[in-house]
């Protein structure tokens, strides 16, 4: 595993999250559309996921295992908000779902 110093956050997730064996794995940096961004910053993301591991879990349970998965990378000064789509493969047809909006646009 790279080191957080050592390398951007949407890489780090991307890398925690093939911990869960996706089959499926979006991650967005959705930072843009946020207060106080500017060019570089990786603090808003939207994650779509689909994985076995999630087949007979709850949605909070999945969240679980993605915010595990995630460890340090949810902490301040790191991932602020995580807009998290987590799916069994039997759930998963192509869906893209929005974020919602940010309170302080």
């Amino acid at each position: 595993m790279v080191d957080v110093i050592d390398a951007p956050v949407q890489q780090l997730l991307k890398e925690r999250m093939g911990t869960l064996t996706p089959i499926v794995l979006e991650i967005v940096n959705e930072s843009q559309g946020h207060g106080g961004y500017y060019p570089g910053k990786e603090s808003h993301f939207k994650l779509t996921i689909v994985s076995p591991v999630f087949d007979g879990l709850r949605a909070v349970q999945r969240h679980q295992k993605v915010y595990a998965a995630a460890g340090d990378l949810l902490s301040v000064g790191k991932i602020h908000a995580l807009a998290i789509h987590a799916y069994a493969p039997d759930e998963w047809q192509g869906q893209s779902v929005d974020s919602p909006n940010c309170a302080h646009n």
